[in-house]
């Protein structure tokens, strides 16, 4: 049960931040995520593994490298 399925709610609830954000993080960013019919599915193992290797950083640098 340690590593079960979680929603995109779940993972934005995780990290703090809105789901919008890992929406748009798994289509543009490669955050790792399954399509199950009409719902994305993650392993939590899987996201925080993401996040440590830089992946949420880059996108926070894509996002501000936009507004200069």
């Amino acid at each position: 049960m340690s590593d079960r399925w979680v929603s995109v709610t779940d993972v934005a609830e995780h990290l703090g931040i809105s789901r919008d954000t890992i929406y748009r993080w798994i289509e543009t960013k490669g955050l790792p995520a399954y399509r199950v019919g009409r719902h994305w599915k993650l392993k939590l193992a899987d996201v925080d593994r993401w996040v440590r290797q830089g992946g949420a950083n880059e996108a926070a640098s894509v996002l501000r490298g936009s507004e200069d």
